[in-house]
């Protein structure tokens, strides 16, 4: 049986595409988990409402493997889904090379991914981190699995070494208005929105301001909804109260059609917006939802990093590679533009809670899902040393441990 760090792929691997590969990393779950749990995710993105989208794109991992599980899918498979198929590919050779008890800790992985809210990107993330430092010249171990070490990998390349703690952190920890509260708002308010709009022709923004977001000890929800019918209803332009502060205005876009282009919205309402589009018959009533204090997504970012950092044990130089989900490309795109991620780890750095931590390396799905830039960053991940640590003289180190952002 091959060992548990053995890294290079043999000859009589399958190939990506090869159907195996799929069926084996079915196979990890139970092929009776894994139809049961994409069921249950079609039942959740089968109707149009904002949550089914929502459950599309969370979902979009699990939906893409399934969907490359028919022969004519497979054999069209793009760039970036190949990717994912090497990825899955991996799991599966991972758990043929793991003994019996590491294998348990692999499949628990595999496991909790199909449940509830979660999803498999956590385990997605650590397989690409050890590809991308595969790709790179450096034997990986696979050690938290193989070990039960606090850290997830150890990369070698001759006398060198260091440790990488993986970390998904959802954009959601950062945000006063959490995506699943919102879509239960709209989706909830959206009938009785339809039945007045059908009375009431014509394009409108319905503005809010929601100074404590969507939090369900600061706001009840069907109060708000009853608020903005009887506001549309009594035929009134505003409506304010501590919690909530509603504006009706005519919807001014340039050219705007019968359906409206999200990325016309986004443009014009700004990337932390909530949005919500009524429309029938040429006519829309878009909602438009901002909290009170902005999204801060970074500063969960570091949270989860400190919170983390006891994971390396401060023997070798270790590296926090942090997955961003739940996130946008304009959202990736503005922390990246405003340096409001770089500003937040570089100050996180110079705590006395970093001292353990070389580097810190972020990623989202749009490197994941093979984007270009500038959606994507060049080389696949960001990366952000801490100047508190020696710089490395070995070169091999110096490719991992280098500030690119």
């Amino acid at each position: 049986m091959p060992s548990a760090d053995q890294t290079a792929t043999k000859a009589h691997d399958p190939k990506p595409s090869d159907p195996k590969v799929l069926a084996g990393f079915f196979g990890l779950a139970g092929a009776k988990r894994w139809d049961a749990r994409l069921a249950e995710i079609g039942r959740r993105a089968a109707c149009g409402s904002l949550a089914a989208r929502a459950a599309q794109e969370r979902h979009a991992l699990e939906l893409t493997l399934h969907r490359l599980s028919s022969p004519e899918a497979m054999a069209g498979a793009g760039a970036a889904e190949r990717q994912l198929l090497s990825y899955a590919r991996e799991a599966v050779r991972l758990a043929e090379a793991l003994p019996a008890e590491p294998r348990k800790r692999l499949r628990a992985q595999v496991l909790s991914g199909l449940t509830g809210e979660a999803n498999l990107i956590p385990l997605f993330h650590l397989l690409r981190v050890a590809a991308l430092h595969r790709a790179r010249g450096f034997e990986v171990r696979f050690t938290g699995l193989a070990d039960g070490t606090p850290h997830d990998l150890l990369i070698t390349r001759g006398d060198t070494q260091a440790e990488i703690v993986c970390e998904t952190v959802s954009a959601e920890e950062g945000r006063p208005v959490l995506r699943n509260d919102w879509c239960a708002f709209a989706d909830g308010i959206n009938p009785d929105l339809q039945t007045w709009l059908a009375a009431h022709p014509g394009k409108y923004v319905l503005k809010m301001t929601l100074p404590e977001g969507l939090r369900r000890d600061a706001l009840d929800i069907h109060v708000l909804q009853r608020r903005i019918m009887e506001m549309l209803r009594d035929r009134r332009r505003q409506d304010s109260a501590a919690d909530a502060m509603l504006k009706l205005d005519p919807l001014l876009l340039a050219g705007a059609q019968a359906a409206i282009p999200a990325s016309a919205l986004r443009a014009l309402f700004g990337p932390e917006a909530h949005l919500a589009v009524a429309q029938g018959g040429g006519n829309i009533l878009v909602l438009a939802a901002r909290a009170g204090q902005a999204s801060d997504v970074a500063r969960a970012v570091c949270r989860r990093i400190e919170a983390s950092a006891t994971r390396l044990s401060g023997d070798r130089p270790g590296i926090m590679a942090v997955f961003l989900d739940d996130l946008a490309r304009q959202e990736w795109r503005g922390l990246r533009d405003r340096m409001e991620l770089e500003g937040a780890v570089r100050r996180f750095l110079t705590t006395p809670q970093a001292r353990r931590i070389s580097a810190v390396s972020c990623a989202s799905r749009m490197e994941m899902f093979g984007m270009a830039a500038p959606d994507a960053v060049a080389g696949g991940e960001l990366r952000f040393r801490n100047p508190a640590q020696v710089m490395p003289r070995d070169p091999a180190l110096l490719s991992v441990l280098a500030s690119n952002g």
